[in-house]
């Protein structure tokens, strides 16, 4: 049987060493060490990016071991086009670009569920509803927008 697939946004690689917020720290090696082993996982240019952009050298080393053996997708037009898609019906407001990004990365290549700690733009109905009946519009499937916890 195909495994299923994890797109994982910066906020979870982010997570696992953020000892301000010790609670969903552990959650997230738990979630690293138990759940991750079951599906093929993705990263992205944008996560990679974002996660280059720490600007702790050692954190940024510890964030290239902890990613490394995900497949890194790549941004195409198709996906940047989408993502404006989502900001032109204000589901992500401008400045959060690299969120609209995330989304259109996971829709493009048919992950079975993109995997994020953000609650504010992300991991809510209203996001996965909206953000679905654009993918609809758009030709792309429904994608599934879930935090650790949800697997």
């Amino acid at each position: 049987m195909k495994k299923e697939t994890l797109y994982l946004d910066t906020s979870v690689a982010s997570a696992y060493y953020d000892e301000r917020a010790k609670e969903r720290m552990e959650v997230t090696i738990k979630f690293w060490k138990e759940i991750l082993p079951h599906y093929k996982t993705y990263v992205s240019e944008v996560t990679v990016n974002e996660l280059e952009d720490t600007k702790d050298e050692n954190l940024r080393r510890r964030f290239r071991k902890l990613i490394k053996g995900f497949k890194v997708l790549k941004i195409k037009k198709t996906i940047r086009d989408l993502a404006r898609a989502y900001i032109e019906k204000e589901i992500f407001p401008e400045k959060y670009i690299d969120d609209a990004l995330h989304v259109a990365m996971a829709s493009y290549y048919e992950v079975s569920y993109l995997v994020s700690w953000n609650y504010e733009h992300l991991v809510k109905v209203k996001t996965r509803r909206l953000v679905n009946s654009v993918n609809i519009l758009e030709g792309f499937k429904d994608i599934e927008i879930v935090s650790p916890l949800e697997l």
